[in-house]
């Protein structure tokens, strides 16, 4: 049934492979079931239901992907996305976590519109690569500050803003070691490098009494406190258009760039360089992104680990059902979800800052008109702590250079257009 449903020998592939690479693919990916109901319940939600609801729109999100499109892909809330809901919209605006799912879900139905009409592909051509690559490198920043702050190795100060914490405590250090911990097992090449440090420094402080212990298995927490608590109509208000839209963005170029970097090597792409069965891709991302809001989650999007699985031989949508399946039985170590303190995890987000911080070999540092709107893009995220400000400031900076510096036939005009609409939005703010 599976050879027949997944086509394994047409794609040079079998059950054994594609279960192994399914394996592969959640244990580089699992660190999202620890991280992301921290992240969420420091928005007020409950981290146990934030915790079902990472697992199930994970599970959900990836069965999707390989039964329908049948790629390789593992979806789960993105690192970044799931940074600024919490830190930016709710802790920096002061909407409540309600609201903010509302503007996740109502980001899901415009990527569903676009991805059903044929205007994707003109949105994504709008945007200089300078600018997507900034975006990637500021979410990886925004998401590094915060990391620090949970480490407690940058604290507040009255007169720098930020400075050195205690870099001496017990559960900084910690932190510190976990970090070199993952960079040594990932350039070992090591599968679930991030997962075991998170483990292991959690180990160490419960052994050392700085963390509490609270079992392995249990029956799953109750989805209650979350689900369909999305209150899309506080999201529809005149100022949340620019969070909805940066969520959406982010989520656009997050799953356009995966697919693209992950294709080639998956077998994803015809003869003349266009993937394949696109369309069901891109719609999968968009409804695990609504399933994820109205489950208690941020954005659901494709994740770039998916490459692990995909090196391991992952050729068909079997290896995304297999890691489905993986995430749905997680849904049972909510206790030892619970028992991973923020000293073990901060690592982990600054691990993932560091990737994210990659795409700016992508940016052409020799011409200013493109490398310096980038760099307004990058610092403006992590120092106004809010990725739409500062995909706002980056493509004003960009739109305006170009005009005066004379070359006004390098803009498109959506650029100019969500240009303006920012310049309106900011003035009004």
């Amino acid at each position: 049934m599976l050879e027949r449903y997944f086509k394994l020998a047409e794609h040079g592939t079998t059950v054994k492979v594609e279960l192994l690479a399914g394996l592969t693919t959640f244990l580089t990916m699992a660190y999202i079931i620890f991280v992301n109901p921290m992240i969420m319940s420091k928005a007020g939600m409950d981290q146990g239901a934030a915790f079902v609801a990472t697992c199930l729109g994970a599970a959900l999100a990836s069965a999707l992907m390989g039964l329908w499109a049948k790629y390789p892909v593992a979806l789960a809330p993105g690192m970044g996305l799931n940074a600024y809901f919490t830190y930016g919209v709710v802790l920096g605006m002061g909407h409540t976590w309600q609201v903010g799912l509302g503007a996740v879900f109502l980001s899901g139905v415009i990527f569903l519109i676009i991805s059903v009409l044929p205007i994707r592909e003109k949105i994504v051509n709008a945007i200089p690569m300078s600018q997507k690559m900034a975006i990637g490198a500021g979410i990886g920043l925004f998401l590094a500050i915060i990391a620090l702050q949970n480490a407690g190795l940058v604290v507040a100060h009255p007169a720098t803003i930020v400075t050195l914490g205690k870099i001496g405590t017990p559960t900084a250090l910690l932190a510190c070691l976990g970090f070199v911990l993952i960079m040594a097992l990932d350039y070992r090449k090591v599968p679930g490098a991030i997962m075991i440090a998170i483990l292991a420094i959690t180990v160490i402080g419960i052994a050392m009494g700085l963390a509490k212990f609270n079992g392995i298995f249990s029956a799953p927490p109750s989805l209650a406190p979350t689900f369909l608590q999305m209150d899309i109509m506080g999201a529809l208000s005149v100022g949340l258009i620019s969070i909805v839209f940066a969520f959406f963005m982010v989520d656009l170029f997050d799953n356009t760039g995966t697919l693209i970097s992950i294709a080639p090597r998956a077998g994803m792409m015809d003869s003349e360089g266009r993937l394949k069965r696109i369309g069901p891709a891109f719609i999968t991302d968009s409804l695990a992104t609504m399933v994820g809001a109205a489950l208690g989650t941020s954005t659901v999007t494709s994740y770039i680990e998916s490459a692990a699985g995909i090196r391991a031989g992952g050729r068909t949508g079997l290896t995304a059902v297999v890691v489905a399946v993986l995430f749905l039985l997680s849904i049972f170590i909510a206790p030892l979800a619970t028992s991973i303190p923020a000293f073990a995890t901060a690592p982990a987000l600054f691990f993932v800052a560091c990737v994210m911080c990659s795409s700016l070999v992508k940016i052409d540092w020799e011409d200013v008109t493109e490398y310096a709107p980038a760099v307004v893009t990058m610092v403006a995220m992590p120092l106004t702590f809010s990725i739409a400000t500062g995909i706002a400031l980056g493509f004003i900076a960009y739109v305006v250079g170009k005009i005066l510096s004379g070359r006004a036939k390098d803009v498109h005009p959506v650029m100019g257009i969500l240009a303006i609409l920012f310049v309106i939005k900011l003035a009004v703010a």
